[in-house]
């Protein structure tokens, strides 16, 4: 908590400097800089340009559609970042004094290939425990090497990074560089909601470009809620029918298709997120009898979580979450598990009787009793993830099982999950949906999940990692890219880089004007993030 504290008072120091007003943007931006920062990377003063006809990728080791995919994608980055830079000077190279690079001995020529160098067979789908780490020198004949294709697709990204246009020239240029990157945390992830507002496919879409550019690898896809279930079951079709907002407005198989391959293809797992047996109200449009009637003075005043006693609501959620595995590979499935409005389950006489049948003196023991015969549901084909409240229920969860901490308390909360064997995703400061007045992304930069917890005793590898949670009653197509951009940017930084030993004035410098430069990569790239530090604007050298 203390280097929280202090990292957080080095921010709040630069920011207050901003008070000194001088002319021009409040924190230029790098150039060449990436994001998230490598874990060792050495740069040198010579460089090269990026000559379109010149350049190519080779493949030297293994290949596969995945590696092919990312070199047409990079291809293309490439050449519209050269073709945005001739088309800005173009404009302006009559008033800007001529001057040949040629004549810089720095300057080493054209660049002239990157030699892709994948050591070992592409894997089908994105994991968990997937390998990223990955080698990459820039010199005239540049070479990227990896154990892994989800490496190689990292360092592809990095090498993209590094291009600049230097000011003055028409010339988009990279400096020699050396690098060996991997990731601290495994997963990386941010979570997107499709009930509070439906969300368009083009938009999810452009999430997953986002995440690729910043590294995460997780895209937890709360897909329905109390307000709409916009997930169209070919088994249940009157689930969406009568629970999504419109017809139009729902996910076809196709539709998740389509963004599990594009997800993949980007290194990013799709995490589908079923929440039982509370936030969903809008089962119940279709299928009342599954959800619990709510009591109030002897009268049924409307309907509340999944009724827990009742057969028909288990023998549904089976065969729908068999359905939904088969369109989703990844190993995870996330069955939810927070906010179950209890106080409706103490109110309905037949859960009373029940309770008392078996024993019961608290509603959470209904709660505890409904996980307890949903997770076996999921069968040897997914491995469950839960909301923090199930474990702090007490429900005896498989050991594979990871917990999600989501609670304001954070830190204290993952010790007793993390006591008991289970693996933690940290959530608990990472909420995008909460505004704080400005650009907030410092203070998200200022939390990491492991050196939250200062005791020794525990095996602090089991904080598998943290997510950025979007949710959506404030969000929807108009705003979901700038409200989460760059914001997750710093969540993406915190849980890929090694953490700096002391915060300092001049390491804050850096972290703030390497952000101006994502952003500013981002907007050029087609994902319109927000401003990160007040005025200012992105210039043509941050490509």
């Amino acid at each position: 908590m203390l280097r929280r504290i202090v990292i957080f008072n080095a921010f709040c120091v630069f920011f207050a400097a901003s008070y000194i007003v001088v002319p021009g943007p409040a924190y230029p931006a790098t150039k060449g800089e990436i994001w998230p920062k490598p874990q060792q990377e050495t740069k040198e003063w010579t460089y090269y340009k990026l000559s379109p006809a010149v350049f190519k990728f080779t493949v030297k080791g293994k290949t596969c559609d995945i590696l092919k995919a990312a070199i047409e994608r990079y291809t293309s980055v490439l050449r519209t970042t050269h073709h945005i830079a001739w088309k800005h000077t173009k404009k302006t190279w009559k008033k800007v004094e001529s001057r040949s690079t040629a004549a810089d001995p720095d300057f080493k020529g054209a660049l002239q290939e990157l030699q892709i160098n994948l050591l070992a067979p592409c894997e089908v789908y994105p994991h968990l425990e997937m390998n990223e780490k990955y080698s990459l020198k820039v010199s005239g004949i540049s070479k990227l090497e990896s154990d892994s294709i989800w490496g190689i697709l990292r360092g592809m990204e990095s090498f993209a990074q590094l291009f600049y246009m230097a000011k003055g020239y028409k010339d988009v240029l990279i400096n020699a560089t050396q690098i060996v990157d991997f990731p601290r945390y495994t997963y990386r992830g941010l979570l997107i909601d499709t009930s509070r507002h439906y969300i368009t496919v083009a938009n999810i879409l452009k999430t997953l470009d986002a995440m690729e550019m910043n590294k995460m690898n997780v895209l937890h896809w709360h897909i329905v809620d109390d307000q709409s279930f916009p997930y169209q079951s070919e088994k249940f079709p009157q689930l969406s029918l009568q629970g999504a907002y419109d017809p139009s407005m729902v996910y076809t198989k196709t539709n998740i298709i389509q963004i599990v391959s594009y997800a993949r293809d980007r290194g990013i797992r799709v995490l589908p997120e079923f929440d039982v047996p509370g936030h969903t109200r809008s089962w119940g449009v279709a299928y009342p009898s599954i959800l619990t009637k709510c009591y109030q003075y002897g009268q049924v005043v409307g309907l509340g979580p999944m009724d827990p006693t009742n057969n028909v609501t288990y023998k549904l959620i089976g065969d729908l979450f068999r359905e939904v595995q088969e369109r989703f590979p990844d190993k995870y499935f996330h069955l939810g598990g927070d906010e179950v409005a209890m106080e409706c389950w103490s109110s309905n006489p037949d859960l009373i009787n029940f309770m008392s049948e078996h024993n019961m003196t608290k509603p959470s023991e209904l709660h505890a009793y409904f996980m307890t015969k949903v997770i076996p549901l999921l069968g040897q084909k997914s491995k469950p993830i839960v909301w923090q409240e199930v474990f702090d229920e007490g429900v005896k969860l498989p050991s594979d099982t990871i917990v999600q901490v989501w609670k304001t308390v954070g830190a204290q909360d993952m010790i007793p999950i993390l006591e008991a064997g289970h693996k933690v995703v940290y959530s608990s400061s990472w909420y995008l949906d909460k505004l704080d007045g400005g650009d907030g992304w410092s203070k998200f930069y200022t939390v990491d999940p492991r050196q939250q917890i200062t005791t020794d005793v525990l095996d602090l590898n089991n904080i598998v990692g943290g997510e950025a949670c979007m949710w959506g009653e404030v969000v929807d197509d108009t705003n979901l890219i700038s409200r989460t951009w760059p914001r997750a940017s710093a969540v993406a930084e915190i849980l890929w880089r090694a953490p700096e030993p002391q915060y300092s004035l001049s390491s804050v410098m850096d972290i703030t004007t390497r952000m101006e430069e994502q952003v500013c990569r981002m907007n050029h790239r087609g994902i319109q993030a927000q401003p990160p530090n007040g005025p200012g604007f992105c210039p043509i050298e941050t490509l």
